[in-house]
C-alpha cells in the first residue's frame, strides 16, 4: 500500500545515458573549472554563495574569517548568542510571564532554605522545657503557683505508684510529673 504523497523513484540503469546539468563556473578570477562547492559571500550574506571549484574552495575556507572587523566586545556578543542559538535569554527566576502557580522545591531537610521565600513554610519555634512541663501537667498560661500546686496535687493522686498498686506505667509517669513540676517552680523563682 503506497503512502499518499509519496511515489517511487527509480534509479536508472547502467544501460541508459546520464542526464547532464549544467554547472556553474568557477566564481575565481582566472580559474576555468566548474563551480560545485558553494561559499558563503559575507556574515551578513549568508545565504549568498560564491561557487567553487575544489581547490579555490579549500583555500577561500582557509582563509575566510567570519569575524573579520569586529571587535573583541563584538566578537564576545557573538559567542554569547551563539551559545543560545541567538535566543534571548534571562537569569533564572527573574522572568516569571504571568504563570498563575509557582515551582517549588521540597526541601524537608531546609538545606536550601532561604528567610527571604514568601512560599516557604513557616516552621514553629523548638518547644522550651517550661512549654513541656506545662504541656504534661495539662496546664495553659498564664502560669500561678497556686494554680500548678493545685494541678500538681491532683496528678500526684491519680498517678503515685502507692495508689495504682505499684504499676510500672504509673511510676514513669508520676517522674515525669515530678520533673515537669520542679522545672516549673525554677521558672517562676520559687
Amino acid at each position: 500500500m503506497k503512502a499518499a504523497g509519496f511515489r517511487r523513484v527509480r534509479r536508472p540503469t547502467h544501460d541508459e545515458p546520464q542526464i547532464s546539468t549544467a554547472t556553474r563556473a568557477c566564481d575565481h578570477p582566472g580559474c576555468d573549472g566548474a563551480g560545485q562547492y558553494r561559499a558563503p559571500r559575507a556574515r551578513d550574506k549568508l545565504s549568498e554563495y560564491y561557487w567553487f571549484c575544489l581547490d579555490h574552495v579549500r583555500a577561500y575556507n582557509a582563509a575566510w574569517n567570519y569575524y573579520a572587523g569586529m571587535s573583541e566586545g563584538e566578537i564576545e556578543g557573538e559567542l554569547r548568542r551563539d551559545t543560545t542559538w541567538q535566543r534571548q535569554t534571562w537569569p533564572l527566576g527573574e522572568r516569571t510571564g504571568n504563570r498563575r502557580f509557582v515551582f517549588g522545591l521540597h526541601d524537608p531537610l531546609g538545606v536550601f532554605d532561604d528567610a527571604s521565600d514568601p512560599f516557604r513554610p513557616v516552621r514553629p519555634a523548638p518547644e522550651t522545657a517550661e512549654e513541656k512541663a506545662m504541656r504534661l501537667l495539662g496546664l495553659t498560661p498564664p502560669l500561678s503557683l497556686s494554680g500548678l500546686k493545685a494541678r500538681y496535687k491532683e496528678l500526684v493522686k491519680r498517678h503515685h505508684p502507692d495508689a495504682n498498686n505499684g504499676d510500672k506505667d504509673a511510676e514513669e509517669r508520676f517522674k515525669l510529673i515530678n520533673q515537669a513540676y520542679t522545672t516549673l517552680l525554677a521558672s517562676l523563682g520559687v
